[in-house]
């Protein structure tokens, strides 16, 4: 899968949304380690944004060019994850880190995981499956990463680093596309087809055949409409698959990335700290409004109001403004999705017709299910005659039940309410505003899962999962003392 290349952006640096860290205090092997699996999160948000089920769509770059511009295929993620997971594993031993709370939050992962490889070895498609489970295995090594290593805030501060650098560029890139890149390409494009495409080079020309961007009709190349839609819709995507996984990514890093905006920043001067807060509300709220996220914007108001909930107010004002806040939220949900209900909003057909195909594939497999990555194969088969066809639910834990059966979708549905409500209590009480919009951030992700397929996104997924061991052994392990936050 291939994009048309974006304009060459400068990076947008992040420091003045970082913690400032305390001079004086010698930085750990765990926090240098933080520091460095960090970056390599932040590349799997700039460069493995796709699916795994895609990794053989995806043509790996050939130049220096490609290597900046496009997607690399997601099983090079694994090869770097590999020998990180290694390293990890050694300082986890030479540090004697210890699992940091009730086992059960140790075994369920590990169960989960075990499930799928009992129902990969009994799929009929094989490969689905093997790119899928190294996909699942980067999240459990993530998980157990962050439970084990990055357990005090500032080895979260480090891990951050990288992940916040490289979403404030997926987020420039989305802001790009909006005002520059799609405008730019659907004008190309439409001019190209009056002209019949004498103001392309040919070998830009070929490219965009090869690509799906022209197609050619009864002999006459063309403008492939599809594209010509998404330009003109303008819905952006930044660096990930489409416009809901960039909304995905958004409700995912965006608390915190405020709360290091607001709170992180309160020693610098005005100005400073003003534009770094405007810069930080912009982007995330421009980009996230691009992406014409229906499910998003509605778990955005909710998140909203678990914020709202943290403050020193009253309950009166509390609910006063919560009111308010829905009831500005929805009418603008009103507003900008009008034309969408008018047009019978199709997605949301689409997706209840997905997820009955995978309630009828989890009772005609209830063991094993079909297995990892493979619902496209029995929903090729059972969806409605006027339906698209889909590889992906559309819906993470429905998709664990249809995959790997009913034991597979427990243990993964089970390993994720128990760990959010774990940590729930204790970051309600904890009063660290950092570590409840961590919270707040997985709480959305694993919410929009119901309507998206961000587990099989290594990008989403394994910086989800990471932060989820991380907030784990963080509030096991700190919020019993009494510690300032930043």
């Amino acid at each position: 899968m291939r994009k048309i290349p974006a304009r060459k952006l400068p990076f947008q640096t992040v420091g003045a949304i970082l913690p400032r860290m305390k001079s004086g205090k010698q930085t750990s092997a765990i926090e240098f380690y933080a520091l460095a699996f960090g970056f390599f999160l932040g590349l799997a948000i700039l460069k493995f944004g796709n699916p795994v089920i895609l990794d053989s769509k995806i043509t790996p770059p050939n130049s220096l060019s490609e290597f900046w511009n496009y997607a690399w295929p997601t099983h090079w993620a694994s090869w770097i994850l590999v020998p990180l997971a290694i390293a990890g594993a050694i300082l986890a031993v030479m540090e004697k880190s210890r699992w940091p709370r009730k086992k059960w939050l140790w075994l369920l992962p590990l169960l989960w995981f075990g499930w799928q490889l009992f129902s990969a070895v009994e799929t009929a498609y094989p490969n689905l499956a093997a790119m899928t489970l190294s996909q699942f295995f980067g999240c459990v090594v993530c998980y157990f990463l962050g439970a084990f290593l990055f357990g005090n805030k500032r080895a979260l501060y480090f891990l951050l680093v990288g992940i916040l650098a490289a979403f404030t560029f997926c987020l420039v890139r989305a802001v790009d596309q909006k005002v520059f890149e799609y405008p730019q390409s659907h004008q190309m494009l439409l001019e190209g087809e009056r002209s019949g495409w004498t103001n392309v080079p040919p070998e830009m020309l070929f490219q965009m055949k090869q690509e799906g961007v022209v197609i050619t009709t009864n002999g006459v190349d063309m403008a492939n409409p599809i594209i010509l839609d998404k330009f003109k819709k303008g819905r952006v995507s930044g660096t990930l698959v489409y416009p809901n996984a960039l909304a995905g990514a958004i409700l995912l890093l965006f608390p915190v990335s405020l709360a290091l905006a607001f709170g992180a920043t309160k020693k610098l001067k005005p100005p400073i700290r003003s534009a770094a807060i405007a810069l930080t509300l912009f982007l995330g709220g421009a980009g996230f409004f691009w992406t014409g996220s229906k499910l998003g914007w509605l778990i955005a108001i909710a998140t909203g109001g678990l914020f709202l909930f943290r403050l020193n107010w009253s309950s009166r004002l509390k609910f006063a403004v919560l009111g308010l806040i829905v009831f500005v939220g929805l009418g603008v949900f009103a507003v900008r999705f009008q034309n969408y209900f008018a047009a019978g909003a199709t997605s949301v057909g689409a997706r209840f017709d997905y997820w009955r195909a995978a309630v009828q594939t989890t009772a005609d497999n209830p063991l094993l299910g079909t297995g990892p990555g493979t619902f496209q194969k029995p929903y090729s088969k059972l969806k409605s005659p006027d339906a698209e066809m889909a590889r992906l639910a559309h819906n993470d834990y429905l998709e664990q039940f249809s995959d790997s059966g009913i034991p597979g979708g427990i243990f993964y549905a089970a390993w994720i309410f128990l760990a959010l409500a774990g940590i729930a209590r204790r970051v309600w009480k904890s009063g660290n505003q950092t570590a409840f919009a961590v919270f707040a951030g997985l709480l959305g992700w694993f919410v929009q899962g119901i309507g998206e397929f961000s587990l099989f996104i290594p990008a989403l997924a394994w910086t989800a999962f990471a932060l989820l061991g991380c907030l784990l052994a963080l509030t096991a392990n700190q919020f019993d003392k009494k510690s300032p936050d930043i």
